[in-house]
């Protein structure tokens, strides 16, 4: 695809968790399908018709098994937060239909045990997690991402204690 054609293609309507714990820790994982390092917090698309807080609550489910009554929405991101991905990618994902996504993050203060997270869902992301202090979610997530998690920390940073 040239760089045009890729210009020219919409973003992905997509939601993003930043779930903490009660330390102000940030959930994080390193994607299954990545050779290098790529940790990052849960993602994924809004279906059609989807209001963005449920899918957040049905891919928090979907990637970590964590369900719903484990956790509270504390805030959203007042705007949708677009990246774009790196022009190699594009033909790659989603069937080059997308030139990157259009997230809205939400804020979840995590109110289970490490014991009711399970990254070994029926279709895996991940291939293993932590709990990552805010700052440090930027020296690991990958560079095209970069911009969107420094948007999404300073946003709600203030929200989360200990941070």
């Amino acid at each position: 695809m040239t760089p045009a054609e890729i210009e020219a293609l919409p973003y992905r309507p997509c939601v993003g968790l930043m779930v903490v714990n009660a330390e102000g820790k940030v959930f994080a994982a390193q994607r299954i399908d990545s050779p290098g390092p790529a940790w990052q917090m849960p993602q994924g698309g809004v279906d059609e018709g989807e209001d963005p807080r449920n899918a957040a609550l049905r891919e928090l489910e979907e990637e970590t098994g964590v369900t719903p009554e484990k956790v509270s929405i504390l805030a959203e991101t007042i705007d949708w937060l677009p990246y774009d991905l790196p022009h190699d990618l594009v033909p790659k994902l989603w069937k080059g239909r997308f030139r990157g996504q259009m997230q809205k993050y939400f804020l979840m203060r995590f109110e289970g045990t490490d014991s009711d997270i399970n990254i070994e869902t029926a279709e895996p992301e991940f291939s293993t997690w932590q709990w990552m202090a805010m700052d440090d979610l930027l020296d690991n997530i990958v560079p095209f991402k970069r911009d969107t998690y420094s948007r999404v920390i300073a946003e709600f940073r203030p929200l989360v204690p200990g941070t």
